[in-house]
């Protein structure tokens, strides 16, 4: 077996607006702060403002929340956001990047920026969650980080007239292996990277 400090738990979880916020509080406040994984946070959320998700994930946490620094190597048992034009993704194994994004080149598509560079770059021990949220953000890079062999989650739809992120991850491609509140979503993450 690997040595889970050279090869951790990547976490990547992405939401939209409001409910999607409410949504990674409730997640976040359910996870340990013993949570031995890399946790990875993604919010649609204005590009050309100040913001303080981190003041308010930290607020909902028990775990420490950072904002990524460009070249960071990432620490378990620590939740990771970037700056609104600063997309976070995973490089080369447990090294953080930013990709610059002035012009809003991914625009609506940052969850997937960072799943699939989970994917790519996270080995095997690997989970990805998408919550509430508008559009289809996200379902592409569940469907890589499938592909590569790790756990997909998703938010239970909200059953409403519009197809959102969870709706749309789970109609896009391949099993979803846990659909369920925050809370449910929270304690499968802990019972995966503990079984592991």
């Amino acid at each position: 077996m690997s040595d889970p400090r050279l090869h951790p738990w990547y976490v990547a979880i992405g939401a939209s607006g409001s409910e999607g916020l409410k949504d990674i509080k409730g997640l976040l406040a359910d996870l340990p702060i013993a949570l031995e994984a890399v946790v990875m946070v993604v919010l649609h959320r204005p590009w050309d403002r100040v913001s303080h998700l981190r003041a308010v994930l930290a607020d909902a946490a028990s775990m420490p929340v950072v904002v990524a620094a460009r070249g960071e190597r990432f620490q378990a048992g620590t939740i990771y956001v970037g700056e609104p034009a600063d997309h976070l993704t995973l490089a080369a194994r447990s090294f953080g990047e930013l990709v610059d994004d002035p012009h809003r080149a991914h625009r609506n598509r940052t969850v997937d920026l960072l799943f699939n560079s989970v994917a790519v770059h996270g080995g095997g021990r690997i989970i990805g969650v998408v919550l509430s949220g508008s559009l289809d953000d996200g379902a592409r890079g569940l469907a890589a980080i499938h592909a590569a062999g790790g756990a997909t989650m998703v938010m239970t739809p909200d059953g409403g007239p519009v197809r959102g992120m969870p709706e749309n991850a789970i109609a896009y491609d391949g099993p979803i292996d846990v659909i369920g509140s925050a809370r449910t979503i929270a304690a499968a993450i802990v019972a995966q990277v503990a079984a592991a």
